[in-house]
């Protein structure tokens, strides 16, 4: 399979991650792109965020999803959710342009964690304890330009959390919840229909599409990447 690597605002994501931590797969790299609000008339950005898919995700998604253009795909919440669902583990990097505390950062994700599954009657003691868990792993941290928080979402519903004060990926180390709503909560807050970073989830349609034709008999070759826009 033919994948880039993405610049975003500076920050580059390698085409693929060997073994993530709590990993022992490769994964390539599905899409990335930035989060930032409008603040004052003008749009501030806080992360780059780049999202990959071990290898076994791409005949998975076909299943559904071949044939489809990246506009298609990009306006279809269903499409995310089976990313998010899927049987196939998954790798987000979050890496900081501007400074943010754990507790910072922590507080923002789980509160979304929350509200999305009290909406969805999801909510029960479990959840709490994980959303502590979660809050723990990152009270100590706190994350200059170019640090990068790790999450790795098993199917079976860990999520893994490491922390690396540059680019770089170890492949051992992090904290692993053991939660199945936490793990893909996380990344529904990132690419689910109210997502944070509309970037991201552009530039994963436009990517998958092109594995998708690229790995479907009969199917065009795939364009080539371009690094994602900065704002969506």
């Amino acid at each position: 399979m033919t994948v880039s690597e993405v610049a975003v605002d500076g920050v580059v994501f390698p085409p693929a991650v060997a073994r993530p931590p709590g990993s022992g797969r490769s994964h390539l790299l599905a899409g990335a792109g930035v989060r930032g609000m409008e603040i004052g008339g003008k749009f501030i950005k806080f992360t780059a965020i780049g999202v990959y898919v071990e290898d076994a995700a791409v005949p998975a998604l076909a299943k559904r999803w071949a044939g489809k253009t990246a506009d298609e795909l990009a306006a279809d919440t269903a499409f995310f959710r089976d990313i998010v669902t899927g049987e196939f583990e998954k790798f987000t990097r979050v890496t900081m342009i501007l400074p943010l505390t754990g507790e910072q950062y922590s507080e923002k994700v789980t509160e979304n964690c929350v509200a999305y599954w009290k909406a969805t009657g999801v909510y029960t003691d479990a959840e709490g304890v994980a959303v502590e868990k979660f809050k723990e792993a990152f009270k100590p941290e706190t994350f200059p330009p170019g640090a990068s928080i790790l999450f790795t979402h098993s199917p079976a519903g860990v999520l893994t959390v490491a922390f690396s004060k540059d680019s770089s990926v170890p492949e051992t180390g992090g904290v692993a919840i053991a939660n199945k709503p936490l793990c893909e909560a996380v990344l529904e807050s990132i690419i689910g229909e109210h997502g944070v970073s509309p970037a991201a989830k552009l530039s994963i349609a436009t990517r998958v599409s092109g594995l998708l034709k690229e790995t479907t008999p009969g199917g065009d070759a795939p364009p080539q990447a371009e690094p994602v826009p900065a704002s969506a």
